[in-house]
């Protein structure tokens, strides 16, 4: 089995790649090839002879047509344009996370290839009333480039495996947290960097109100979630191939007070309320209640609590309380 990872070398990229290697690839075949593509990977990829990185622009015509003569029997499409990025370059953020996916379709078309597509997707392609509740029939109403563009290649991988050109599934994610390393563009970024800076003895802040509530997944839990995916028959999605993942609602306030239950009562006197109107106008347009019963029924998983969340991180990054 070959498999290909679009925007492998991102922090759930290598994660993915990872479990794929010890898991020996996904259920209908033995892992024999791991190819990732992205512009930049980390020192720290295991050193397996099955493995092969490509850093190149996910963009380039050139590169996905040579990278697809592979025949992957699986493609992870996780490149993109992170949200507050895609949203201050309009240009960019649809050359990468529309363009370049539309490109990528087109190619297994026009090669006559039928992989299977796990499409990295997001709950941001919601907006609006925070209030209402998410069900697996409300209709996406993106407040955000980067939403849209997810919405528009969704509807795009819906009908491309209609037609047998491919068979996809669109993953709708909720915000990761928590995410190890340094701040990126993400509007999203202050959720893990509320947990993370703490715990590293450094200062963090949060744009929004305490009582802002927000849909998150942990990342162990949404690695677990795309190989499901990837194992799910196509026959058990029908002609409907985007998934609301399950998630936990949770608050600000209530993050920190979790935090504070794991650590110390102190711990949280190094976090401030720095409103910042951009991040507000995006972030808070993200319904953070949902009703996912298609994902459970389907068997796709969520964390049961933010100290959960928290203590898994801990345990992941070796971190010391």
């Amino acid at each position: 089995m070959n498999i290909l990872i679009l925007g492998g070398g991102g922090f759930i990229g290598k994660r993915l790649a990872k479990a794929l290697l010890e898991q020996g690839g996904v259920t209908g075949g033995e892992l024999t090839y791991l190819k990732l593509v992205d512009i930049a990977f980390p020192d720290d990829l295991p050193q397996d002879p099955r493995l092969t990185c490509v850093a190149a622009d996910f963009s380039d015509e050139a590169v996905m047509r040579k990278s697809l003569q592979d025949k992957p029997d699986v493609i992870f499409h996780l490149a993109a344009i992170v949200s507050g990025e895609a949203e201050k370059n309009f240009d960019l953020g649809m050359k990468i996370n529309f363009h370049a996916s539309l490109q990528l379709l087109e190619l297994c078309r026009s090669m006559s290839l039928h992989p299977r597509i796990v499409f990295a997707s997001s709950c941001a392609v919601f907006g609006g009333d925070v209030k209402k509740v998410i069900t697996d029939d409300t209709s996406p109403k993106p407040r955000s480039s980067y939403g849209t563009q997810k919405a528009m290649v969704e509807l795009l991988m819906n009908d491309y495996s209609r037609r047998g050109f491919v068979d996809a599934r669109s993953l709708r994610l909720p915000t990761i947290a928590v995410r190890p390393g340094k701040p990126n563009a993400a509007t999203s970024s202050f959720l893990s960097s509320i947990i993370r800076e703490p715990l590293n003895g450094k200062n963090a802040s949060y744009p929004v109100a305490p009582e802002n509530a927000f849909w998150i997944l942990s990342p162990s839990r949404v690695i677990q979630n795309f190989i499901h995916a990837a194992n799910i028959d196509a026959k058990l999605l029908g002609d409907d191939r985007i998934i609301n993942l399950p998630g936990l609602t949770v608050t600000v306030k209530e993050m920190m007070e979790s935090l504070e239950k794991i650590t110390n009562p102190g711990v949280t006197k190094l976090i401030t309320y720095e409103p910042d109107a951009f991040l507000q106008s995006i972030v808070l347009t993200w319904p953070p209640h949902f009703d996912t019963q298609r994902a459970k029924q389907l068997g796709f998983v969520n964390d049961h609590s933010m100290e959960e969340i928290i203590r898994s991180y801990i345990q992941e990054e070796g971190i010391s309380i």
